[in-house]
């Protein structure tokens, strides 16, 4: 009953154009409030970044409320991308969660007014580990600010939302400046993509910049392969046995001479070719495209959808058969 009349108290007319108008609003303050960051890019910001990069330990982001939720974000973002960091809750550092911080460390602190009390209740204690600490706040003159080593200015000239009291604007111009100072330091460190990667196996990005021709492909004895004094109809036996719709031609060393395909079989049958007597040689594919198995994945999906292929051999630099795949393997993989 009582959700219901807090509902009924709240219902107001509406319609699409006014829906638009508001989220416009919405949208047009807190690009000027991040716009605004720009000039704080300065002196402070640069030590700030110089303090987490000589951090021989764990940056500790801590937040209450909504800046605790951004400051959430801003320790997964900083992990992945090489400053390790992780999110401490200042409610529960009172209660023993302190004891995650220690001398090697630098605390990363977030609160618009610069007057949270459960921030302010653990800074002595902060304070007497002697972690370095970094203040962004809204509130040049607060607490917070003062006790900071290192403080950093994301004042807004309003919240988005119309009251005023609901965080919008400041949280955002928060996360903004968050995710400059993980950048800053990602292009100090000469973090990669490769390093990402590696933060990020179980992402499709991840599995892209890691998995190579050798993770998927097919060898030993699963590879299809045939001399080159075979007849098509050995070669055929072969593609079925293997199951990859292609198999390889090679001579006696294993040097790649070309590949049949099922494409090359249907071409031989409009041409009414018999496949107990054509050698494998005269319909092959010669020049066929090979890669080597530390070849990225990706770059081979690549290479097969601009050459409109749906298979490939993977071979040695001397041009011994080592391997193949196609579509479907690299489609299991979660490559493509």
């Amino acid at each position: 009953m009582t959700s219901s009349l807090q509902r009924a108290k709240f219902t107001t007319t509406y319609d699409e154009q006014s829906l638009r108008r508001a989220g416009l609003k919405v949208v047009q303050t807190e690009a000027e409030a991040v716009a605004a960051l720009a000039g704080r890019i300065d002196r402070h910001f640069a030590a700030a970044c110089e303090l987490m990069l000589v951090c021989k330990g764990r940056i500790v982001v801590t937040g209450m409320g909504k800046s605790g939720h951004i400051g959430g974000k801003i320790a997964a973002t900083l992990a992945s991308t090489g400053t390790p960091a992780f999110f401490v809750h200042p409610g529960e550092a009172s209660h023993g969660d302190l004891g995650m911080i220690t001398a090697h460390d630098v605390v990363l602190a977030l609160s618009n007014s610069g007057e949270t009390h459960e921030i302010l209740t653990i800074l002595h204690l902060i304070k007497r580990l002697d972690v370095p600490l970094i203040g962004i706040t809204g509130n040049s003159g607060s607490t917070l600010a003062r006790q900071s080593q290192v403080h950093i200015d994301t004042a807004v000239k309003e919240e988005a939302c119309p009251l005023g009291l609901a965080p919008t604007s400041s949280t955002t111009a928060m996360l903004a400046m968050g995710d400059a100072l993980a950048v800053a330091l990602l292009e100090a460190r000469g973090f990669t993509r490769e390093d990402f990667a590696f933060a990020h196996p179980g992402g499709s990005l991840g599995r892209r910049l890691l998995i190579r021709v050798r993770d998927v492909m097919h060898a030993g004895p699963e590879v299809p392969a045939v001399q080159e004094m075979a007849l098509v109809r050995d070669a055929v036996l072969e593609m079925t046995a293997k199951k990859l719709g292609m198999t390889a031609v090679v001579d006696n060393d294993r040097r790649v001479l070309g590949i049949f395909t099922d494409g090359d079989l249907r071409r031989l049958f409009e041409k009414a070719g018999d496949i107990h007597t054509t050698p494998i040689k005269e319909v092959m594919t010669r020049h066929c495209t090979k890669v080597s198995a530390e070849l990225l994945a990706a770059e081979a999906v690549r290479i097969m959808e601009e050459k409109r292929i749906s298979a490939l051999l993977v071979a040695d630099e001397d041009n011994r058969l080592m391997g193949a795949l196609n579509m479907h393997d690299l489609l299991r993989a979660g490559v493509v």
